[in-house]
């Protein structure tokens, strides 16, 4: 849809306000008293210049997470959508991408998340840190990664590293998530470390050089596509998109080599750049 509420620019614009506002509120809660990890219930309100696009927002909402919707209100010049979530295990990290899933999702609705809060827990109840629920919490990150909750799969990664900070896939897979949430240099410490811990993860490489990629460093990426390929030489995305930073640098001949490479290792999607691109 075409935004004419909450634009790309007002997202972007207030991309490091939403990052400000949840440090705020993480620090406020702190001074109240709030241990790490403690499962905590937000109320959250989100606002529009229509009813029917938080109705749709809301319909995503209740579809994806486990959340619970409250009212709707009713202003002269706009109208809001009031929630409360499931208990989500509160960190300074997992309240900071909490908070830009949701404005992720507000704005992917053309509306705008407006406010949020959780009140403290005296007795609060924490995830079981127990090493038998290492696997329990992983399946559970998947499991919300594929429902689309963006958030509470980074949350329960989080609880899978401080179970067991040596595990490579949920440096990984968590890195995934938040480069999906627009913080490509956490996710780059992400990628470091599950490289750290596993040398050979070529699809940590290959995932760490399409960041670079994206962001600018193409010798950086092609470092890492190279190492993917010496790892797995059978790694068609590697070369796929070794191609695509070659092909950013200028080096057309380049690129075409590494697309055919990709296309004959079974990367279909190459045929496209191959034909566009390539004699």
């Amino acid at each position: 849809m075409e935004n004419n509420y909450y634009t790309w620019d007002d997202f972007v614009n207030g991309f490091g306000k939403e990052m400000v506002s949840a440090e705020d509120v993480y620090k406020r809660m702190k001074k109240s008293g709030l241990v790490d990890f403690s499962m905590i219930v937000f109320d959250y309100h989100f606002v529009s210049d229509s009813k029917e696009k938080l109705e749709k927002l809301n319909d995503f909402l209740l579809t994806h997470y486990p959340y619970k919707f409250e009212k709707y209100i009713q202003h002269k010049d706009c109208f809001e959508l009031h929630g409360t979530t499931d208990s989500m295990p509160i960190t300074k990290d997992n309240l900071l991408y909490w908070g830009l899933d949701m404005a992720k999702r507000g704005y992917e609705f053309d509306c705008r998340l407006d406010g949020y809060g959780g009140a403290i827990d005296l007795e609060p109840k924490l995830p079981d840190f127990d090493k038998s629920k290492e696997d329990y919490y992983f399946n559970k990150a998947i499991e919300c990664y594929n429902s689309g909750n963006l958030s509470g799969a980074i949350a329960n990664w989080t609880i899978v590293l401080e179970i067991n900070d040596k595990d490579p896939n949920s440096y990984y897979s968590r890195a995934i998530v938040k480069n999906e949430l627009y913080t490509w240099k956490s996710a780059l410490q992400d990628y470091d470390k599950a490289i750290e811990l596993a040398p050979d993860f070529d699809d940590a490489l290959v995932n760490r050089g399409s960041v670079k990629d994206e962001n600018g460093d193409y010798d950086g990426a092609i470092v890492d596509y190279n190492k993917a390929i010496e790892i797995n030489p059978e790694n068609g995305m590697a070369y796929f998109n070794r191609g695509n930073s070659k092909f950013n640098k200028g080096d057309q001949n380049g690129a075409c080599l590494d697309w055919k490479k990709a296309l004959e290792l079974g990367e279909h999607y190459a045929k496209e750049r191959i034909e566009k691109h390539c004699e």
